[in-house]
């Protein structure tokens, strides 16, 4: 394949042109280097190496001006705007930049494209006038500024021009503007000069006329590449720029046109491959160079241009692992650089300006990876301590104070992280400096290891260093959020860039970085709309009419521009494979491009289609079994001296796989903090609570006078209980606030219950709250009594019978508590876990001291209390309406056989513990 960059070195050749004395001006810097290695290979014999320069060099050396930053141009523009407008007017710097630097794109494109600057805010100006009915007698306050504001553009825009010329500084537009000025007098200066010119293709008005003045002048020659099929086509977008310069030029009425060919119609192996998902392409990515480097042997004169930047990483994580040469041409932005995550985390931690953090704040910085190691000691880490001592006392809230005395040690460290920046930059940026200080002392420790962490820190030191220059020299940071917003931005723009290959292997790059290149096997990635093309975004105070009557790019140029590289790319390729995102959304761009769609309706190629779906892996559904060896056996027999509980029985009947992590081994389910009162605490703080109003009067009669005084206790045990359970955790907001309301309407309204059966002249004794039950029972088969043991909520005699009462704070139905077949009640959980749970507190009472009056056992569930005491009862059938609700010898025997069957089983040698699927 001879490529664009070959063909021209042949034509100079065939020209006899002294390339010493040439100099070549390129759409980019990344071409330049490959025409150098071209031009190495093609000579013949020694020579001084020609000047190579983009048109961005040209230009600033036109003008004679140094490119200024984004960021000091903000400030820079800051300063006039406040000389500009009235003290009253002057917004602070935080609000001014979120529309300046929509302006100052503006200005840029009015300067590119020599648009007369008055004319147009004049313009813009009058529009806003008819918008806001400018003839009104009765303007506000608010439209009168606003008008105000637009007629005050052009002294904005004049006085940034003069301040910064003055200086020798420029942002793009200017420098272009000022080197039209100047290209008369860079005429004169260099009569002789020889310019080549290539691979251009959009060019803005002021590139245009310095172009065309160099043609005409004798002092350059153009070479574009452009495939006839594009330049006949009046409407094929690939064309549109150079179809016009070609028409319109003077210098071509006159010369020849250099280049246009038919590359782009040549066989070509195109396919074109859907895959779902961003990160689906860089996997697939990776499996087609794993494919291609198998075929060819090496990645050479492979190019995988990213249309979507962001799938750098992915894609670079799914290289193949023999990959030996590689070259990427974009940098990485420092935004996506781990050590961004702590200074986000940091800003959003002090913006603020609290001196109380939030829980997951505090921790998600002490778990960093960075920050880790300044938290721990050849012996101990006192991350973990701090960690966990959040977690064991609920804290959700914790001050720099509360750090400092659970690890005094680390008091520096602390008061660097945590302690209030009080809103102020200066105090912010040096404390951000300190920190990249002591995370390099512990990396240097082990510095091989550690060689990209500590470049990760050598570019954030220099971000953070310019912060402090741009602070010192104009202060106007005035606040944390400021300084965030200003920090943010230069990290969205500076990169850290990779070291590679940049002549062989593959190669990496963004579309607009291939410009003049060209690849043998080409793939494309993100070719969506919204991605490829870009499409319509307006982020300007031009309106689209006023764009058009003055020849400034809309969208419509800007997708020509994208048209132009996409077609490019693939003209001399021989094997190309667009890759698109088949699972469209408003951020990861739209359907798939219409660049496809077009090269189907050219129908030039075959295009071979396919849609890549992820092999999913089918997940076994095998439930898990453990075997009861020899120590799961003995562990089980000192289980049985410990002694089994109705909620550890039902749990084992839930699932055997949990009863064997939580009682044979004893894995307990990770303590977390409790930011809302979990449902298994307010069940705690309501027993409680109860436990305290009922436990002085255990023997005695209820009656109206006792209920009602316990009635005025119950927020003050309800407050008690919450703080000795939740510890630190705050109630007095959001969601804790209303369930401690819950709490309390819970045990209120359940005494209005009590209250009612009372004034409805039924007699409640309470015999007994929270009794510990323990009793030993011997099972024929196992050779060791088993305890069972358990803890009834209250017993209380209700008109004569005999109540077993368990409180639940969930909801719970009468049909929970009914059984129609005894062989179930130990193999269903979900239908009959309560009635289990209360036949077992009757079956140890019995067997503590046998009944000698009628039994009932069951459930008072807070969330139905209007059912009231939900008694357990034995059905004949399902449907029947009959049921027996006291518990007498024949139920407990029942119960009993029952029972012992499970146990038996779970001391069963040859029955494992088995997995069930829990919905």
């Amino acid at each position: 394949m001879s490529s664009f960059i070959n063909d021209v070195l042949k034509d100079l050749e065939k020209k006899e042109v002294n390339l010493s004395k040439v100099t070549f001006i390129l759409p980019s810097k990344r071409a330049g280097v490959f025409l150098r290695h071209e031009i190495a290979s093609n000579v013949s014999k020694t020579i001084f190496a020609p000047t190579l320069i983009s048109i961005e060099e040209f230009v600033e050396e036109l003008s004679q001006l140094k490119k200024i930053s984004n960021t000091e141009l903000l400030f820079e523009f800051y300063n006039i705007y406040k000389t500009q407008t009235p003290k009253e007017q002057t917004e602070v710097f935080e609000s001014f930049s979120k529309w300046a630097q929509i302006l100052l794109q503006d200005f840029n494109e009015i300067d590119r494209y020599l648009i007369n600057p008055k004319s147009i805010f004049d313009y813009i100006s009058a529009i806003q006038d008819i918008n806001h009915w400018s003839l009104e007698k009765n303007q506000t306050p608010l439209i009168k500024n606003y008008l105000v504001f637009w007629k005050r553009l052009f002294a904005y825009y004049s006085n940034l021009q003069d301040e910064l010329i003055k200086k020798g500084k420029g942002y793009q537009g200017l420098i272009y503007r000022e080197a039209v000025e100047n290209l008369e007098s860079y005429i004169q200066l260099n009569p002789n000069k020889q310019h080549i010119l290539l691979g251009f293709n959009a060019l803005n008005n002021s590139e245009s006329v310095i172009i065309q003045e160099l043609l005409q002048t004798g002092l350059a020659s153009i070479y574009w590449d452009i495939d006839d099929m594009f330049l006949s086509n009046v409407n094929h977008d690939a064309g549109y720029f150079i179809s016009q310069h070609k028409k319109d030029w003077t210098h071509f009425k006159n010369n020849p046109f250099q280049w246009s060919h038919n590359h782009y119609t040549a066989n070509k192996n195109i396919s074109v491959i859907g895959i779902p998902k961003n990160v689906g392409q860089a996997k697939y990515v990776g499996e087609l160079l794993s494919k291609l480097k198998s075929d060819k042997g090496n990645l050479n004169s492979i190019a995988v241009v990213l249309g979507d930047e962001t799938l750098l990483l992915p894609v670079l994580n799914s290289l193949p692992e023999n990959t030996d040469t590689l070259n990427i041409t974009m940098g990485f932005p420092l935004k996506s650089v781990p050590l961004s995550s702590l200074f986000d985390q940091l800003f959003i931690l002090h913006k603020e300006g609290k001196t109380s953090f939030y829980y997951k704040d505090i921790i998600a910085i002490i778990s960093h990876p960075f920050i880790r190691p300044l938290f721990a000691d050849k012996h101990t880490d006192f991350g973990q301590i701090i960690i966990d001592t959040i977690h064991s006392n609920n804290l959700v809230f914790i001050t720099l104070e509360n750090l400092v005395k659970l690890t005094p040690q680390l008091e520096t460290v602390l008061n660097i992280l945590f302690k209030s920046w009080l809103n102020n930059p200066e105090i912010a940026l040096q404390n951000c400096l300190t920190i990249i200080l002591e995370i390099k002392t512990i990396l240097t420790i082990n510095k091989k290891e550690n060689l990209l962490g500590l470049e990760y820190l050598f570019r954030f030191n220099e971000v953070f260093n310019a912060l402090v220059s741009l602070n010192s020299k104009y202060k106007y940071i005035t606040s944390i959020s400021a300084l965030y917003s200003i920090y943010n931005e230069l990290i969205t723009v500076e990169t850290l860039d990779f070291k590679g290959e940049p002549l062989k292997g593959l190669q990496i790059m963004g579309m607009l970085e291939s410009r003049v290149l060209d690849f043998e096997t080409v793939i494309i990635t993100s070719v969506n709309e919204g991605i490829l093309p870009s499409g319509k975004s307006n982020n300007s105070f031009i309106p689209y009419d006023v764009k058009l009557e003055n020849k400034l790019p809309t969208y419509k140029e800007k997708d020509a521009v994208y048209t132009y590289h996409f077609y490019r790319l693939i003209q001399r390729a021989k094997n190309i494979h667009i890759i698109y995102n088949t699972e469209p959304d408003v951020i990861n761009g739209g359907e798939k491009s219409r660049f496809i769609t077009q090269m189907e309706v050219e129908n030039i190629h075959h295009l071979q289609h396919k849609i890549i779906t992820p092999i999913t892996p089918k997940i076994s559904q095998e439930l898990k079994s453990i075997s009861k060896t020899d120590d799961v056996l003995y562990s089980l027999k000192s289980l049985a001296e410990k002694g089994f509980s109705p909620s550890s029985l039902a749990n084992y009947i839930r699932n055997p796989l949990d009863f064997y992590f939580q009682k044979v081994l004893g894995i307990k389910e990770t303590d977390d903090v409790e930011e809302t009162v979990a449902a298994n605490t307010l069940g705690t703080i309501v027993h409680n609570t109860l436990e305290d109003l009922y436990k002085p009067i255990e023997g005695s009669m209820l009656n109206i006078d006792l209920v009602k005084n316990m009635k005025d206790m119950v927020e003050a045990r309800i407050l008690y209980h919450f703080k000795t359970i939740y510890k630190e955790g705050d109630i007095t907001k959001g969601k804790n606030l209303i369930i401690f309301e819950i709490a309390k309407r819970y045990v209120t309204n359940f005494l209005s219950q009590e209250l009612k059966d009372l004034e409805q002249g039924n007699t409640i004794k309470i015999i007994e709250v929270e009794v510990d039950l323990t009793v030993k029972i011997n099972i024929e088969a196992l050779d060791f009594p088993v305890t069972l043991k358990g803890k009834v909520d209250r017993i209380d005699e209700y008109n004569g019978t005999l109540r077993i009462i368990d409180y639940k704070t969930g909801k719970v139905e009468q049909r929970q508590v009914e059984i129609v077949d005894w062989e179930t009640i130990c193999t269903d959980y979900k239908k009959y876990s309560k009635s289990f749970q209360v036949l077992m507190y009757a079956y140890m009472m019995n067997a503590q001291k046998t009944f000698k009056q009628d039994v009932e056992a069951g459930i008072i569930s807070f969330k139905n209390l209007s059912e009231g005491f939900l008694k357990f009862g034995k059905k004949e059938t399902i449907n029947s309406r009959n049921k027996n609700t006291i518990i007498d010898t024949e139920t407990l025997h029942n119960f009993e056989t029952e029972l012992k069957k499970l146990i038996l089983e779970i001391y069963d040698p040859n029955i494992d513990f088995i997995e069930k699927e829990v919905s």
